[in-house]
């Protein structure tokens, strides 16, 4: 079982652009996370197809969330995907982001995005630096 305060989860729920986008945290443990989104028409680019920045962003919101649950906070510093295939609308994508190495100053993340029925939409890494907490002094010596 883990230990995520609710304080954390609560923020993480209520980001401002994931909200604006439609993402939905589904799931979180320490160095985990899954979120969504419902595919509608407005996630729709020039060509008619899912807009690559949506499931970028799905992505990153799913790194941001389980590298964060590790006890500092953390920012991208780098974020690569691949897209392999063109989900359909009307479903959900799905982003599943696991932490796979913790270091004293940096984390890297694999996120799997998925279409409803489970095929793989597009793989991604992302590498995160410690930061100073945002309620940290800022007091010099």
């Amino acid at each position: 079982m883990t230990n995520i305060p609710a304080e954390l989860r609560a923020s993480m729920e209520n980001c401002p652009y994931s909200r604006l986008l439609g993402l939905r945290l589904l799931e979180l443990a320490e160095g985990y996370a899954k979120v969504a989104v419902k595919l509608g028409p407005e996630h729709a680019n020039f060509l008619g197809g899912v807009n690559g920045g949506l499931i970028l962003s799905l992505a990153d919101y799913g790194f941001a969330c389980s590298c964060n649950t590790l006890g500092q906070v953390r920012v991208a510093v780098q974020f690569n995907m691949n897209f392999l295939s063109a989900p359909a609308f009307g479903g959900d994508l799905q982003a599943e982001a696991r932490t796979v190495h913790v270091g004293k100053t940096i984390v890297l993340a694999e996120i799997s995005v998925t279409d409803t029925s489970g095929k793989l939409v597009a793989k991604a890494t992302g590498t995160g630096i410690t930061r100073p907490s945002p309620g940290a002094a800022k007091t010099k010596a």
